[in-house]
């Protein structure tokens, strides 16, 4: 946790790599960090880097979330619109919306999620692997597609009807 909130930007954001050929910030890996950052957190109850967390996050919301729902691939753009993206958005928005400052991010994760299967979704059931400008790459890939998004929907679907059930 040390080595890598003393790598956190003044931002909250984290470099892809620390050589600067891999100087670009994108979505999923900012969503790694910050969901291994509050699984120290909640696991060991030391509130030491709270606030690497807690800058993280405002960032990963700020930065990666168009209106409409569809996430950002790097902090600067949108393309290569990109499955892994979206199924670790709307996992790392679904796991930080239990907390005290948790206003607001359900709904981000439902209309990311939304996005996702209206213009990720095959008809067929399966996800696609990229969206660019002009066209889709629709190679249904187990690991990088299906299963993360089949994860990160099971996740929302439970938090859904945790809600629920204690209203």
């Amino acid at each position: 946790m040390e080595y890598s909130c003393t790598r956190q930007l003044p931002d909250g954001a984290w470099w892809y790599g620390e050589d600067t050929k891999y100087h670009w910030i994108d979505n999923f890996h900012t969503g790694y960090n910050l969901d291994s950052l509050k699984c120290y957190n909640e696991s060991t109850g030391d509130p030491t880097y709270r606030s690497h967390l807690d800058r993280g996050f405002q960032y990963f919301k700020a930065t990666f979330f168009e209106v409409s729902g569809r996430p950002k691939y790097y902090d600067t753009r949108a393309y290569p619109i990109d499955i892994q993206c979206a199924s670790q958005a709307i996992e790392t928005l679904t796991k930080f919306s239990d907390g005290p400052d948790a206003a607001g991010v359900l709904p981000v994760a439902i209309n990311v999620a939304q996005w996702t299967t209206e213009h990720m979704q095959d008809p067929t059931g399966y996800f696609y692997y990229r969206r660019y400008p002009l066209m889709a790459a629709k190679i249904p890939m187990l690991h990088w597609g299906q299963a993360t998004m089949f994860h990160a929907l099971a996740l929302l679907l439970l938090r859904l009807d945790t809600r629920r059930r204690a209203q």
